[in-house]
């Protein structure tokens, strides 16, 4: 995974609360084998029509939102099944950042897992930031170094992460790597197996 220390993007506000998984993406796309190839189908029944054509009337279509990384949403995000192909989809499209004022836990823990950082503020700070960037390009600083989320106006917000779940973003490890850290006692105790 990339390693995420500070993250500076264009903001994408989505003031809904309670998006699904299956709004994230669609069961139907669910077929690949890999992680990759999921982002054209973010949202996808909010963002084309019957016929498959991009809706004017979905605001990620419109063209100040080309390039956004960070997607502010309102509470109990990712609620729903628990699939991971959600997380993988936002990642894919571009989203490095997620903020909301809360998330279902499976889809958070997803994030982590996964190289996207799930950022919880208050619902007045989040507010803020909707209003912030529906109004004009607005870009924000996401420092997981100083747990701070910040731009260039005067706005300031803190968040909290679990120790364990930073450290991984910030150096880019998964599960797999972190086991991996510890190859040479895995391979000492291998070695003292009959």
């Amino acid at each position: 995974m990339e390693p995420i220390r500070k993250h500076e993007g264009l903001v994408y506000p989505l003031n809904r609360a309670n998006i699904d998984t299956d709004q994230i993406i669609p069961k139907q796309f669910l077929k690949r084998i890999s992680r990759q190839g999921f982002g054209q189908f973010v949202f996808y029944n909010w963002r084309f029509d019957s016929k498959g054509e991009l809706r004017n009337d979905f605001s990620l279509n419109q063209p100040k939102y080309e390039d956004t990384s960070i997607l502010v949403a309102g509470e109990n995000f990712g609620c729903g099944s628990s699939r991971e192909h959600a997380p993988w989809a936002l990642q894919d499209y571009g989203f490095r950042v997620i903020i909301a004022p809360s998330y279902a836990d499976i889809f958070y823990n997803n994030c982590t897992k996964n190289g996207i950082l799930p950022v919880k503020l208050a619902d007045e700070e989040v507010q803020t930031i909707i209003k912030n960037a529906e109004s004009d390009k607005y870009y924000l600083t996401v420092n997981l170094e100083a747990k701070k989320v910040y731009d260039n106006q005067g706005f300031e917000a803190v968040f909290d992460l679990d120790d364990y779940k930073r450290e991984m973003l910030l150096n880019g490890w998964d599960d797999i790597a972190v086991t991996l850290s510890h190859a040479d006692k895995i391979d000492q105790f291998e070695a003292t197996r009959a």
